[in-house]
């Protein structure tokens, strides 16, 4: 392996977190990072909620069924599209830029020493009504995905998945 792709196999989801604050100025690297993503014809209709409380963060876990690990996490963040901003006003453009801006955010968590996860909302419609009522969302921001985060209490080995059979070559 490239040993320059390195970060890139570092992510890993991490479910479990370090009783321990993340500091504000690496929280703000982290934003600076997930925005830094592409996104179709320069729209960002990216709107991010950074959630520290304790409360919320547990208030959030109860409504994502494979985001309990939120109620340990001293960080989370909430990604939202405006789709009325995304290019054309779609929201498969607006679904794109918001996978693109959290995959830069995992992958700028590992290289400040943190990590953390991805949870799904949307297309989740009980999952997204949580979502808007907890952080009570305008009608017309639409809750993506959550991500866990902090320091890892436990930390995955780098690895790959990749799949030879998955590869196809000028053709199917």
């Amino acid at each position: 392996m490239n040993p320059a792709l390195a970060p890139l196999f570092a992510r890993r989801s991490v479910r479990k977190f370090a009783a321990k604050p993340v500091p504000p100025e690496l929280i703000e690297d982290v934003l600076r990072a997930a925005m830094a993503a592409p996104s179709a014809n320069g729209k960002d209709p990216w709107e991010i909620i950074v959630v520290q409380d304790p409360a919320k963060l547990a208030a959030l876990a109860t409504g994502l069924p494979y985001g309990k690990m939120l109620a340990g996490a001293p960080l989370g963040f909430v990604i939202c599209a405006d789709v009325a901003r995304a290019n054309g006003g779609l929201l498969s453009y607006a679904l794109q830029d918001c996978a693109a801006l959290i995959e830069n955010l995992l992958l700028a968590l590992p290289m400040l020493g943190l990590g953390g996860v991805w949870l799904g909302v949307h297309p989740r419609e009980d999952r997204i009504a949580h979502v808007r009522e907890l952080f009570q969302l305008p009608p017309d921001i639409l809750p993506i995905s959550a991500v866990a985060a902090g320091y890892p209490a436990v930390q995955p080995p780098p690895r790959t998945r990749y799949s030879v059979a998955r590869v196809h070559r000028e053709t199917w």
